[in-house]
């Protein structure tokens, strides 16, 4: 009888919540990293590049898949290197075709990093079951919000995922049965509707899923 209580309680122990990623100058993923065991990237980016050197190592198709991810990104990335700092320790450097010198991660852009982590996070093998994200696009160019969702969507079956977000530009990628519109009731609690559940056929035989909740149509306004 305590089966099922039991496997939900597991589940819900192995979660993981990841905040929009710190980019400072002296955050920890912008610094060389000391080389150990990592199937995720990190909350704050602490093992991004122990986690890419482990995939490039142990799973060449997913550290593959994140290159090739990149590339669509960012038309001119053409690789990403390790190059050891001291013992134990290794930066990471981003080859692009437009520059002569490889970037370091501190020469890297916000947007970059956080697109980079972003990619590495949803291809990682060690995703708990239960991921939770708050705002991802934070940073991100609109134009890449079409390739995170399809990155989102690959990782979904590998994970529970939930993501939080308050950008129109990345709704318009979803679907309305990916999307749950949170409102607060008069009482006080708060009311979570799935799209696709509302009657939209009709507005999105015109608008897009965005457009739609512009207009208030699927609730979820301030």
């Amino acid at each position: 009888m305590f089966r099922e209580p039991e496997e939900f309680r597991s589940r819900l122990a192995s979660s993981t919540f990841y905040h929009a990623l710190n980019v400072e100058p002296r955050s920890p993923v912008r610094l060389p990293q000391p080389l150990r065991p990592a199937k995720l990237p990190g909350k704050d980016g602490e093992d991004l590049i122990s986690c890419l050197f482990d995939l490039r190592e142990t799973e060449r198709n997913r550290f593959e898949a994140i290159e090739d991810a990149l590339r669509v990104a960012f038309p001119a990335f053409v690789r990403l290197d390790f190059p050891p700092v001291a013992a134990g320790t290794l930066s990471m450097t981003w080859k692009d075709r437009d520059f002569e010198h490889p970037h370091y991660m501190h020469q890297l852009s916000e947007g970059t990093l956080r697109f980079l982590w972003l990619t590495t996070l949803l291809q990682s093998p060690g995703l708990t079951a239960v991921t939770l994200l708050d705002e991802p696009e934070v940073s991100l160019h609109p134009e890449l919000l079409s390739l995170l969702a399809e990155l989102m969507r690959e990782a979904s079956a590998r994970t529970q995922l939930i993501v939080a977000t308050h950008s129109d530009r990345l709704i318009r990628f979803l679907k309305p049965n990916e999307v749950v519109v949170c409102d607060l009731a008069e009482d006080g609690t708060a009311q979570a509707t799935w799209a696709d559940t509302l009657d939209l056929q009709k507005w999105l035989s015109e608008y897009t899923l965005d457009e739609v909740w512009s207009m208030g149509r699927l609730g979820g306004r301030p």
